[in-house]
């Protein structure tokens, strides 16, 4: 006897990281624990480890478009997450390629713009910012940035949670876009994370920061959790609150080998 099972399919495209615990690895794990079926669309390989990025050498663009089109053909994707991009045309080329696939059917866009990684190394040019801006950020459901990648959209320092929330209410409005602003890098007692809307409304997602812990992939896996309670019918702020959850569980479950340390990905198995 054979059995039938559906799962709702969610889209990563982005980089590979080598060490599987950022990326569109991490984004596979992320979308498998929280009961979806991960798909990937690779923009650039990427040799790092969590404490060092040494070399990055993206696909040619036509590849990168040619797997998104693909997947659309043979899976009926419902939510999608984009992590690194790498250039200002592949930004272009995704933007556009999501445009044209996506007119007959609603699909959930999850935007984190991986420009700067928690080790504080830059991984893009700054022309990058300009096409997200033109480009990827006017289709998203919600954009997910850390605080040096706010700092760069806003063109302010943001060194508080103050700063954090004003910039991104001001974002927010003039772009027309959610915001998850990620309030974990300023390493105070509690992470504070805030969603806020063109409205101005706001929702607040706090935990007890965990200093311990690596926060390498932290920001992909989130991104990757929301698009995923997001495909499984959560409203935004509900998929969130799911996500966050998962997030400091994986978290305070992260594993130890000698020197390097990663997420638990799957925490729940034990």
């Amino acid at each position: 006897m054979s059995y039938a099972f559906t799962k709702p399919c969610v889209l990563t495209i982005g980089g590979s990281d080598s060490s599987c615990g950022a990326g569109i690895q991490a984004d596979l794990k992320a979308i498998s624990s929280q009961g979806c079926y991960g798909l990937t669309a690779l923009t650039c390989v990427v040799a790092e480890v969590p404490d060092k990025v040494v070399e990055i050498k993206s696909l040619p663009v036509a590849l990168v478009v040619r797997q998104i089109e693909l997947l659309f053909e043979a899976f009926p994707i419902q939510a999608i997450k984009t992590g690194l991009l790498y250039s200002p045309t592949i930004v272009r080329a995704v933007a556009e390629t999501l445009t044209r696939l996506t007119t007959t059917r609603k699909v959930f866009l999850v935007v984190d713009p991986v420009m700067i990684a928690s080790t504080g190394t830059s991984l893009i040019n700054s022309s990058v910012t300009s096409a997200y801006r033109k480009y990827l950020i006017p289709l998203a459901t919600l954009l997910t940035p850390n605080l040096d990648e706010l700092s760069v959209f806003s063109g302010q320092a943001v060194s508080s949670y103050t700063e954090m929330k004003q910039a991104g209410h001001k974002l927010s409005r003039d772009w027309g876009v959610a915001l998850l602003l990620k309030g974990g890098h300023l390493r105070g007692k509690v992470a504070q994370d805030l969603l806020v809307t063109p409205s101005d409304s706001e929702w607040e997602y706090a935990s007890p920061f965990q200093p311990e812990a690596s926060l390498h992939g932290t920001g992909c896996t989130f991104s990757a959790a929301i698009a995923s309670h997001l495909a499984l019918g959560s409203p935004l702020e509900q998929a969130i609150g799911l996500a966050k959850d998962y997030m400091d569980l994986a978290i305070r479950s992260h594993l130890n080998w000698d020197q390097t340390q990663a997420l638990e990905h799957f925490p729940n198995q034990y």
